[in-house]
């Protein structure tokens, strides 16, 4: 992601709670792939209730609870949230997510997609995008118990401001569920992220950063880029009351070709029932990239506050 000054940000953001700084953000291309979570940097299977609106984070998504679940089951939410205002300062944002999902039996398919878009600036002058991006995910889950399955989802996300056109994560792996309670849900997943990025024609040529001698020619970086990783994955949710959840996770992605290429997502999260369909969940999300595009800030982070209803 592009990185922004922080008024610019704090406007967007404004719309559900506060945003900062700049640097790897987009799966649901991840995990159609980033993220969401839809390279968690993908939807986990029950993002939408918890008010994310990321879905492709450049890595996987956590799968949902197997044993919580009716062997044929189906369900539907949606989230969203925004802020208008106008006189001395002006601002448009918009979040929004989708997410479904249908099990039969040991087989699960997921679908989520989000969009995030903000424009801001003050009285007299010109009205900028701030945030825009756009995500998708598609996962399949097989079950062998309500311990162990293995998955293969696929995220997909555009980034203005993160220089990417596309970037798409397929996210094959093994999860494994350490508490798995209706209470409580402690799960670790492990596997495999494939990552291909196509980078915006606007970001391709860097110029020389401030105070750089006369001369200096500008950074060029190539139209395309495919890294082969290693991902780990921990999560952890827990009922504290009826009303009440927390969930939170860590993710870990490591570059093969090379050790000091890595990058780190963190999330953690607040929901609350105040009707039968409707929740108020509140969440946040940093995002770490030790070796980001020329010009890009290393560390992202977003605070947000969102309205969720969930259909069936």
């Amino acid at each position: 992601m592009r990185s922004m000054k922080l008024p610019s940000t704090v406007l967007v953001t404004a719309a559900l709670v506060a945003s900062s700084g700049a640097a790897f953000a987009q799966a649901a291309g991840a995990t159609a792939t980033g993220s969401a979570t839809i390279p968690k940097e993908t939807v986990k299977a029950n993002t939408a209730t918890k008010g994310k609106t990321d879905v492709a984070t450049g890595g996987f998504a956590a799968s949902a609870k197997p044993e919580d679940d009716a062997k044929s089951a189906e369900d539907l939410s949606i989230a969203a949230g925004g802020l208008f205002t106008s006189g001395n300062a002006r601002t448009v944002a918009i979040t929004s997510l989708v997410k479904g999902r249908i099990r039969r039996d040991e087989h699960q398919f997921s679908a989520a997609g989000a969009i995030n878009f903000a424009r801001a600036g003050k009285r007299g002058e010109t009205v900028d995008t701030t945030v825009e991006n756009y995500q998708g995910l598609l996962r399949y889950d097989f079950f062998f118990s309500d311990r162990v399955s293995v998955f293969l989802q696929s995220t997909a996300r555009r980034d203005r401001f993160q220089g990417l056109d596309l970037r798409l994560n397929v996210d094959p792996g093994l999860a494994y569920y350490f508490i798995n309670t209706k209470q409580q849900r402690l799960q670790a997943e492990a596997g495999y992220d494939l990552q291909h990025d196509i980078r915006r024609d606007a970001d391709l040529v860097i110029p020389p950063p401030d105070g750089s001698p006369a001369g200096t020619p500008p950074t060029v970086v190539d139209k395309t880029k495919t890294l082969h990783n290693a991902r780990l994955f921990l999560g952890y949710e827990n009922k504290l009351y009826e009303q009440v959840s927390f969930v939170t996770s860590l993710e870990y992605l490591q570059a093969f070709e090379d050790i000091g290429t890595y990058r780190l997502i963190f999330d953690a999260g607040l929901k609350t029932n105040i009707a039968e369909k409707f929740a108020v969940a509140t969440t946040y999300t940093m995002r770490f990239e030790n070796k980001p595009l020329p010009g890009l800030e290393k560390a992202d982070s977003i605070a947000s506050v969102n309205l969720v209803y969930t259909l069936f």
